[in-house]
């Protein structure tokens, strides 16, 4: 069971949640405690058997799995400790928690929350894809459940939804499974498949030239009683309709924030993100609870979470010293096409960091104007907007913006 009393505790063991609870033992608290409602800490990573993590925190080339273990070794060695089949599921006090776990319910009352309780991707049904619903869909998270979890067979061909970072996940379990790739779809123009680690651009250059990218197309229907038999694929531009025979679909990211835990405290939520609202520093609506990781605004890739987690440790130890906290701030808005802005709130005097930003549309050759009200505070020429693509945004603007004033605004100027 938790204790009854702790300086910290971190909801949620993917590696933002691990490297914040690493880097607060590093700063000297003795008392931090980790809840997590899965069996194992490391979060998603520690299903993805294919490589591709680690080379900005670790600086090396792990396996999802690796690296998850990795973490879970360096949280042993620190002293955390890490409760598994641990849900929170209220919040009895400010400042404190309820939560259930396989030793019964408790309550645990805390200086200090972190939410890093990561992202999920959306569903079959969420997705209002019609047709019958047999065995065979999965999601990415499901996919590598079945595969690497609890060692299920999955279908012999498959179609990946999506062309994203995260497809090529998908792509990379399928081959461990050896599940034939029928095809990767996306409704978008073009594909965001993208590595930028050098040792798998060979890797992926094989494995793509030999799997066929639709792009332009969706899926309208999936056919098959018991068993996926093949889906139906709308091309957009001509409304032609072709079958594609299968017999499993996965659908990549089209990522949500699991915020129950969030929205359960009270936070305020981001419409953008749909994650907690956080300024510079993680801070969220309530006092004493921060916010960090793919909870924030899914998704980012595993390390930058890690790196994200370091940094509101930080935040985290300069509060439990001064117990300082800024009214929630103005908030900050990102216009279309741009899908949403991260911090999503200025504080007064808030630290300056860099934000990131997403694209619901590819353009080329535009300008970013920061303004609030009729002011110009920055503009900011980029050469593309990528869809699915986390760009940056430098935030020394943040000073020029009046405290109480309008909401700060980001567009695009084509």
């Amino acid at each position: 069971m938790l204790p009854e009393r702790a300086q910290v505790l971190i909801v949620g063991s993917g590696p933002a949640g691990l490297a914040a609870a690493i880097e607060l033992k590093r700063l000297g608290l003795p008392d931090v405690v980790v809840a997590e409602r899965e069996p194992e800490a490391g979060g998603i990573p520690r299903l993805c058997y294919h490589t591709g993590f680690g080379i900005r925190d670790q600086h090396r080339l792990l396996s999802g799995s690796d690296y998850a273990g990795r973490y879970r070794k360096l949280a042993q060695a620190a002293g955390v400790a890490v409760h598994t089949n641990t849900t929170i599921t209220g919040w009895s006090a400010p400042a404190s928690l309820s939560y259930t776990s396989p030793h019964g319910l408790g309550q645990i009352e805390v200086e200090a929350v972190l939410l890093a309780t990561g992202c999920r991707e959306r569903p079959r049904a969420a997705r209002l894809v019609p047709g019958s619903r047999p065995a065979g869909v999965f999601t990415t998270g499901s996919l590598q459940r079945f595969v690497h979890e609890q060692h299920l067979p999955v279908g012999k061909r498959a179609v990946i939804v999506g062309a994203e970072l995260v497809s090529l996940s998908a792509l990379m379990t399928l081959q461990h499974a050896q599940v034939a790739t029928a095809m990767l779809v996306t409704e978008l123009p073009r594909h965001q498949l993208y590595m930028p680690y050098l040792p798998m651009k060979w890797l992926l250059a094989d494995w793509l030239g030999r799997t066929p990218v639709i792009t332009g197309a969706t899926v309208t229907n999936i056919i098959g009683r018991d068993r996926v038999e093949a889906i139906e694929l709308t091309h957009l531009a001509s409304r032609q309709v072709e079958s594609v025979a299968c017999d499993a679909v996965i659908f990549t990211g089209d990522w949500v924030p699991e915020h129950e835990t969030a929205r359960l405290g009270g936070l305020a939520i981001d419409a953008g993100t749909r994650g907690p609202r956080v300024d510079g520093a993680y801070r969220s609506s309530r006092h004493g609870v921060f916010a960090a990781g793919n909870l924030l605004r899914g998704a980012e890739t595993a390390d930058l979470a890690a790196l994200e987690g370091r940094t509101v440790a930080q935040y985290i130890h300069a509060f439990l010293q001064d117990d300082e906290w800024p009214e929630l701030g103005v908030p900050v808005v990102a216009e279309p096409p741009l899908a949403w802005v991260c911090p999503s709130v200025i504080a007064p005097g808030q630290a300056v960091r860099p934000f990131r930003f997403r694209s619901r549309e590819f353009r080329s050759h535009v300008r970013l104007e920061v303004r609030q009200g009729g002011a110009l505070l920055h503009t900011h020429p980029l050469a593309h907007l990528i869809v699915n693509e986390s760009m940056g945004l430098p935030g020394g603007w943040v000073n020029a913006v009046q405290a109480g004033g309008e909401p700060v605004r980001l567009s695009v100027v084509q």
